[in-house]
């Protein structure tokens, strides 16, 4: 598919999108009202595009973290938790730079010449976890989910649609990153999509999962779908899951081989999904879970880890 983001296709939908018999809240107003987020003590010590989860807030986020984790544990991916700081070869191995290494926050060693960057996404590390190896075909794939927050200069754009958490400098997110063989990559990809897909469905969220078109994709990437979630206060849908097949393109950047059935060494292909990022889960949990006495019922599969059914004022 060609031409860009006018020409991405939507897939298929899950769920109709929520109707409500009362006015309705945006998640600012909720966040506030329900004291689960603080923006304007996040300002106060970050500046804009910062925020700071509060009580309930830091509960669901954390909960949120636990069932992405806990679900791909049971799906048999290894659980990294990679530094946050990394070298120069990182972003490029993941075609990251040198195109963009303006969007990235860059970290000096005032007592050497060494400098890092705070890594945008996990996915720029788990794809460097096998620079320089040769990985025997019988254990492939390998699959691997790692937690960190994600940092980035370029979520800059504070239009009045995206207020509250929808762009942030930092934000929390699992990544699932898998190293297949040529022939199993195309399976690998319907795979970590399924998987990101899952887990929206388990929150019960309405969303869309789109194709995107060969020029919305990132340069470095043969095929990416992504999985949006409805805002009912915006009329949009944001995306809360990425998922591309770079094919051989960071494997061949990273120097990552496997031996086929020939003995004949071959490029490894690298593929990546959010599984999820939570800055707009929270904010379509909050507005589509929402009831009309100013309360947020919070979803069956979060409840667990939470110990509550319904956020309200006095909770």
């Amino acid at each position: 598919m060609g031409g860009g983001k006018e020409n991405n296709a939507v897939v298929r939908v899950f769920k109709e999108k929520p109707q409500f018999s009362f006015p309705t809240k945006n998640h600012v107003e909720l966040c506030e009202d329900l004291g689960l987020i603080d923006y304007e003590r996040g300002a106060k010590l970050a500046g804009n595009g910062s925020w700071i989860y509060r009580g309930w807030g830091a509960r669901m986020e954390w909960a949120l973290l636990n069932y992405f984790i806990d679900e791909h544990i049971k799906d048999g991916y290894e659980f990294i938790l990679p530094p946050h700081m990394l070298g120069y070869e990182c972003g490029y191995v993941a075609g990251q730079f040198p195109k963009f290494t303006e969007e990235v926050y860059w970290i000096q060693n005032p007592t050497s010449s060494d400098k890092k960057f705070m890594l945008p996404t996990a996915e720029t590390a788990l794809v460097n976890l096998h620079r320089d190896e040769i990985l025997p075909k019988e254990e492939l794939p390998r699959k691997y989910i790692a937690y960190t927050p994600c940092y980035r200069r370029e979520a800059g754009s504070y239009r009045s649609e995206e207020r509250g958490m929808i762009r942030g400098h930092q934000f929390n997110k699992v990544e699932m990153v898998q190293y297949t063989t040529a022939e199993g990559s195309d399976a690998a990809f319907e795979e970590l999509v399924g998987k990101a897909e899952r887990l929206v469905q388990g929150l019960g969220l309405h969303y869309q999962l789109s194709k995107l078109a060969a020029g919305d994709c990132s340069f470095g990437m043969a095929r990416t779908s992504d999985i949006e979630v409805w805002i009912p206060s915006m009329e949009i849908y944001k995306e809360v899951s990425s998922a591309s097949n770079a094919r051989d393109y960071q494997a061949r950047r990273g120097n990552v081989k496997y031996r086929d059935d020939d003995g004949k060494l071959k490029l490894a292909h690298t593929l990546n999904a959010s599984g999820l990022a939570t800055s707009r889960v929270i904010p379509a949990i909050v507005e589509q879970y929402q009831n009309e006495d100013g309360s947020v019922t919070v979803p069956e599969v979060l409840r667990k880890y939470m110990g509550i059914d319904v956020i309200r004022k006095d909770s």
